[in-house]
């Protein structure tokens, strides 16, 4: 294998590698033109926001919370309730007095009634259920704008690495070309004699090894673009053309701002503070089984021998009472006490684990600061390579076409070229990824001003 077989088979694997292979590009078909309308990266965030299926998820988790604290809500509420009953007695009841049996009732027995309960105190656990059930739709609330910032990071990586690989087509495309045209030099100089077969040889190994490296940028432009398309919900096989990004805005970040607002920001972090308070009112629900329960009961009822317990012989068919139920269990051998204190363990845990959590958000903000540092470093650094590799390139074809050097030599400073081109595209979009991932660590969706 050549030397420049070997240094492009290296190159574009590397390139491969920095790519997953669940991310995907407009494979640029040189005979298919897509008649779909050119997506911006911000119309693919407001697609992929609106359509993709784990913010429709979490949109569907936060309605069924909705309907929890609906339902928390109805437990103040007075109850109603109504029963009816049938007996069938087998000898009539009665009554003696002195020594005569007096008929009591009859033998059969229709009863209905209407019940209302009010609750007016239960040791304050109504309210702490309903708090929970409050939290609980914050927390759902939280856990939707994480799939959206999740969903909206995902979208901007897929979207640079789909322009990433398709800069990677391009330059397979360029390097097929140059190639091509070397060949084609290398042939009329064996005819005239001016260089040895194997010249000749290496030469077409290095152009067929670039046109097996086009094959594959070509499958991987395609592969990328299926998994754009998944995250937007279209046909994975669609021909989804994007809009590139020429132009990068550098902004000085102030890393102590962004880590106060990442610390205000980020849902994980919210779901935990929601988590402590929800802890505090699971506190208070087991503290309430200190107090007695207190409710205000109302009944109509009526009891008769036929179907409408509306006749009576013997008694009043129907009556109505107002009553005051007081219910208090007071002895379970600590029940409530472990309650109370298994709940309270369970905060000091959470409290725990939001100090680890701003560690880690802490840590994610400084990452992605540095990323970005790196990768605008780089960007000017490789701009510089690729000016001159590209001179270079240049000037050895053209010696190459006087004679005054080697086949390998233009192979490798194909190469070089090839190289620098991938390394100035991969400090490019690689600065566009580590602004998407400073955005996710601060817990921000461009465009989207609402944490929620």
């Amino acid at each position: 294998m050549s030397r420049f077989t070997h240094l492009v088979i290296v190159s574009l694997a590397a390139f491969s590698l920095c790519i997953p292979a669940a991310w995907a590009v407009e494979a640029p078909m040189a005979a298919e033109k897509s008649s779909e309308e050119v997506l911006t990266l911000d119309s693919a965030m407001e697609i992929a926001l609106s359509n993709n299926a784990a913010v429709k998820e979490a949109q569907q988790h936060y309605l069924a919370a909705l309907e929890s604290e609906k339902s928390a809500r109805s437990d103040f509420l007075p109850k109603l309730s109504a029963a009816y009953a049938y007996t069938s007695l087998k000898d009539q009841p009665y009554m003696i007095f002195n020594g005569i049996q007096i008929p009591a009732n009859s033998e059969e027995i229709y009863q209905w009634n209407i019940t209302a309960v009010q609750p007016l105190f239960t040791g304050f656990a109504l309210f702490s259920k309903y708090e929970m059930a409050r939290y609980g739709v914050d927390l759902q609330q939280t856990s939707r704008f994480l799939a959206k910032l999740d969903v909206a990071q995902r979208v901007r990586e897929t979207y640079c690495h789909v322009l990433l690989s398709r800069k990677a087509l391009d330059v397979s495309d360029e390097a097929v070309g140059n190639l091509e045209s070397h060949v084609r030099d290398a042939e009329r100089f064996y005819r005239e004699g001016m260089i040895p077969y194997n010249d000749l040889l290496k030469s077409k190994v290095a152009l067929a090894g670039a046109v097996q490296n086009r094959t594959r940028a070509r499958a991987n432009a395609d592969l990328i673009l299926s998994a754009l398309n998944a995250v937007l919900r279209f046909d994975i096989n669609r021909s989804t053309q994007v809009q590139d990004i020429s132009d990068i805005t550098e902004v000085i970040h102030d890393p102590d701002r962004l880590t106060e607002e990442a610390l205000r920001r980020r849902p994980e972090l919210s779901a935990l503070r929601i988590a402590l308070e929800n802890a505090d009112a699971a506190i208070r629900l087991a503290r309430s089984g200190y107090y007695p329960v207190v409710s205000l009961v109302g009944r109509y009822e009526r009891t008769g021998d036929n179907p409408r317990a509306d006749t009576n012989d013997y008694t009043n068919d129907h009556n109505a009472m107002v009553a005051l139920q007081a219910q208090w269990q007071f002895f379970e051998w600590g029940k409530t006490r472990a309650e109370e204190n298994r709940y309270a363990h369970e905060r000091d845990a959470l409290m725990e684990r939001l100090s680890e959590a701003e560690d880690r958000v802490r840590i994610d903000v400084k990452n992605s600061l540095l990323d970005m540092d790196v990768s605008r470093k780089n960007i000017t650094t490789a701009r510089e390579a690729l000016d001159q590799a590209r001179e270079n390139y240049r000037l050895v074809d053209l010696q190459y076409r006087q004679q005054m050097t080697t086949s390998t030599e233009v192979l490798d400073a194909r190469v070089y070229l090839s190289q620098a081109q991938m390394n100035y595209y991969g400090a490019l979009y690689g600065y566009m990824i580590s602004q998407a991932h400073l955005d996710r660590a601060v817990g921000i969706i461009p465009g989207h001003t609402s944490s929620r």
